[in-house]
C-alpha cells in the first residue's frame, strides 16, 4: 500500500507540473524569400507569437510556439511590343516548433538546448497582377490566392537551439539562437528568380511567466 501510495504521488507530481506560458519574439538571420532577377523582396523582418511550455523534473521541458511573419514579393516584367507586367503578392506565414528542451543545472541562469520538429504553413496569400497591352496602355488586373510561384504550402522541418534562461522574480527571459532546415520550399518559381530558403536561422528571446 505504502509503494503504491509514493507511486501515486510520484504520477500527480509528474502531472501537477507548472506550465509557463508567455510571448517570443525576434529577428530571422537568413531571407526568408531569396530574390533576384525581375523579382524583389520585401519581407518584413521580425517573428513574434505566442509560446507554452511544460516544465519537467530533472531540467526537461517540452515546448510549443507559434511564431508569426509578414512576406511580400513583386514581379516587374516588360517585353519590347507585347506590354508590361506588375505583381505584388502578401501574406503570412505561421511557424509551429514542437521542441524538447533541457536546461544546465544552475540558480539564476541556466544555459538550455532544444531540438525538435516544425510546421511551415502560408495563409492570407493575395497576388496582384495588372498588365498593360500595346498600344492603347490599357491595363487589366487578376487577383489570386494561388500564385504561380507556390511550390508548397505547408513543409515540415528539423529545429535545434541553444540559448539561455534568466529567472527574475516570477518572470524568466530567454535569448535563444534557433536553427532549422526546412524539407521543402514554399516557393519555387520557373525561371529561377524566386525561391524560399530552406535553411532558417533565428534569434529569438521569450518571455515567459
Amino acid at each position: 500500500m505504502r509503494s503504491l501510495s509514493l507511486l501515486l504521488l510520484g504520477a500527480m507530481s509528474v502531472c501537477a507540473q507548472p506550465f509557463s506560458f508567455g510571448l517570443k519574439g525576434g529577428v530571422p538571420l537568413t531571407d526568408f524569400l531569396d530574390a533576384s532577377g525581375f523579382y524583389q523582396t520585401n519581407t518584413n523582418r521580425y517573428i513574434v507569437g505566442p509560446t507554452i511550455e511544460l516544465r519537467l523534473p530533472f531540467g526537461l521541458g517540452v515546448e510549443l510556439d507559434a511564431l508569426y511573419r509578414h512576406l511580400n514579393y513583386s514581379e516587374s516584367s516588360s517585353l519590347l511590343g507585347l506590354g508590361s507586367q506588375q505583381g505584388t503578392t502578401t501574406g503570412s506565414a505561421w511557424e509551429f516548433p514542437l521542441l524538447a528542451k533541457y536546461r544546465f543545472p544552475s540558480r539564476i541562469v541556466r544555459p538550455y538546448v532544444d531540438a525538435g520538429i516544425a510546421w511551415d504553413t502560408l495563409t492570407g496569400l493575395t497576388q496582384t497582377i495588372t498588365e498593360t497591352l500595346p498600344p492603347t496602355g490599357n491595363t487589366t488586373t487578376t487577383t489570386t490566392s494561388n500564385p504561380a510561384e507556390l511550390h508548397k504550402n505547408t513543409t515540415e522541418g528539423f529545429v535545434i537551439g541553444a540559448g539561455i534562461d534568466v529567472h527574475l522574480l516570477v518572470i524568466h527571459i530567454s535569448p535563444e539562437i534557433r536553427y532549422t532546415r526546412w524539407g521543402a520550399q514554399h516557393f519555387l518559381s520557373s525561371n529561377g528568380g524566386l525561391s524560399s530558403n530552406q535553411n532558417q536561422a533565428e534569434f529569438l528571446v521569450g518571455i515567459t511567466f
